[in-house]
């Protein structure tokens, strides 16, 4: 029985081979190139995509295991002429300079954004009662999982703040 995974809303028929990652099939089979490969270890983040509204590394998992899943990358969260909201505060705020982790850092944060709204926690979450304060250091440890090696990190945590209190 053929597989099929959504992406960014349109399904796609998954690899035969059971051995292909989720973010190959992606960039191979899909033709989607905007995730990117950065170490294909889980360490760097560039790979960042959401499924089923959670972010994952998609280095990391083997598109076989997504049957049935809604894939989102970059190019589902926004266009040229109609960018995401956090698309236009990076490009507001110069949160990349090579743009080369962009895409995932973007996904990473569209996820993070929704985990808060949604009251998940995180490490340096003061007050698990009263709702999450959005500040630099919940972002910066929300967003550890996704390494930019121009560090834009400043740029970064503006632009996803800027985003949040908007949306607050």
């Amino acid at each position: 029985m053929a597989q099929t995974i959504s992406v960014n809303g349109t399904p796609h028929n998954a690899p035969e081979d059971p051995r292909v990652t989720l973010l190959d099939f992606l960039r191979q089979d899909v033709g989607l190139t905007g995730t990117k490969k950065g170490c294909d270890h889980g360490q760097c983040g560039a790979c960042t995509v959401i499924v089923n509204g959670v972010r994952i590394n998609s280095c990391l998992t083997l598109a076989a295991m997504h049957d049935g899943d809604e894939v989102t990358t970059i190019e589902g969260l926004g266009t040229p002429d109609e960018p995401s909201a956090l698309q236009n505060a990076f490009v507001e705020h110069d949160g990349y300079q090579c743009g080369y982790c962009t895409p995932g850092q973007i996904c990473s944060a569209t996820a993070m954004l929704s985990e808060i709204a949604n009251g998940w926690p995180s490490d340096a979450s003061e007050d698990l009662e009263s709702g999450i304060e959005i500040s630099g250091e919940e972002i910066r440890e929300r967003m550890s999982g996704n390494l930019c090696r121009c560090g834009a990190y400043a740029n970064i945590v503006a632009a996803i703040r800027d985003v949040a209190e908007q949306s607050a």
